[in-house]
Formats: C-alpha cells, structure tokens, sequence
C-alpha cells in the first residue's frame, strides 16, 4: 500500500561552478547542495546536480541526493534521482529512490514525490512510498 507523506526544506549550502561556457549566457554547471527536512521526511540531504542553463536564465538539471533520516519515523538512509527544471522563478524536482539504495529501518523503500522552492524558503515536498 502506498502512503503519502508531505514536508518542507531549507536549503543548507549550495556550491555551484560552471564547467562549460555555451552561446550566448547559456552554461553547464555542477552544484554540491545540502537540504534540512522536516515533516514526514525528517533529515538530512546530500545531492550533486549538473544544471544546462538557457540563455534566459532558465535550466534543466539531474542527479542524485543521500537523504539521511526518517520517513514517518522509520530511519535509514537512500538515494533518490532528481529530475528537475528552474523557470527562473521556481525548481521543481522529480524525486524517486533508487531501486535497493535505502538502509536500517527503510529497507525495501520505493517511491517518488516532487519537491518545489521558489526564492524563499521553505520548499514543500510530497512523497509518495512504500516500504515493505
């Protein structure tokens, strides 16, 4: 059975270095990112992004997050893919864990749910999951 969980996240650090230079403003970038969870997915996050930046400001990204924590109480750690895009005024990410990636009590953890931030914190974040 599926459960929905839902939180907010802070943003604790973010490291971002362009690598490439592209036409005009566009640019690939990598960022080093930490997050603070709370609510039903209490914890820590880790991720590593590479971001395509357009022209206009706008960007496309993917990579991973360790999240580090509990989801509704159950603690452990896992990896989630992120997918996500900035309009230049909000991200919203894609999350799913990956398959046989999560620890201790979260075993057996699957899901995806989404995690949207404009520019002032708190983000929110909806999780759906399992674990068995």
């Amino acid at each position: 059975m599926t459960t929905a969980a839902a939180g907010t996240f802070k943003v604790g650090s973010w490291d971002e270095a362009t690598y490439q230079e592209l036409a005009g403003d566009a640019k690939l970038t990598r960022a080093t990112i930490t997050m603070d969870y709370l609510g039903d997915v209490e914890g820590k996050g880790s991720s590593e992004l590479l971001m395509c930046y357009r022209a206009d400001g706008t960007a496309t990204y993917v990579g991973f997050e360790l999240v580090t924590g509990s989801v509704r109480g159950k603690r452990g750690t896992f990896v989630a893919e992120c997918r996500g895009s900035f309009d230049g005024a909000q991200s919203k990410t894609l999350w799913s864990v990956v398959p046989e990636s999560a620890t201790d009590e979260l075993q057996g953890l699957c899901g995806e749910g989404t995690l949207v931030a404009g520019h002032e914190p708190p983000g929110s974040l909806t999780f759906d999951f399992q674990i068995p």
